[in-house]
């Protein structure tokens, strides 16, 4: 008798630990969907410089929130699970530059003078482990 409620007990075991992993892989999943979701609504859509601020915005949360470290120069490190980098590439000087430097150079003079000048996301990347966005690529369109 013991030792069916033993196997009984064991099994029971089993399932809730199978169960347990299953739901935390479901919930990582609908989270890196969900996050993804935000950046990937904006690939081949034309925005304005006020919607990219958002979006850099965003991914500086983003990397402060999951805690990515930054280099000597301010520049956030990119890790292989969760760091957003953001590239913006420019017509008016033919130059692209990081969203690091954007930001730190202040979000209210890149509004100011690229609120109405519209930007396309050409490219997407992803994490290799986790699957979450890596990388996105802003081209300016119009000057």
């Amino acid at each position: 008798m013991k030792r069916l409620a033993i196997f009984f007990l064991i099994i029971i075991s089993i399932i809730a630990g199978i169960s347990y992993l299953y739901l935390n892989y479901k919930a990582n999943y609908y989270t890196v969907q969900r996050e993804n979701a935000l950046f990937e609504s904006y690939k081949d859509q034309e925005i304005y410089g006020t919607e990219l601020t958002t979006i850099i915005n965003k991914a500086v949360d983003n990397n402060k929130k999951n805690k990515i470290e930054k280099d000597k120069k301010g520049k956030y490190i990119e890790n292989d699970s969760n760091s957003i980098k953001i590239d913006i590439q420019m017509v008016d000087n033919e130059k692209t530059y990081q969203m690091e430097t954007l930001y730190n150079g202040g979000m209210d003079k890149f509004v100011q003078f690229y609120n109405q000048i519209k930007f396309k996301c050409t490219k997407i990347e992803y994490h290799k482990t986790s699957n979450r966005v890596r990388y996105l690529l802003f081209e300016q369109i119009t000057q």
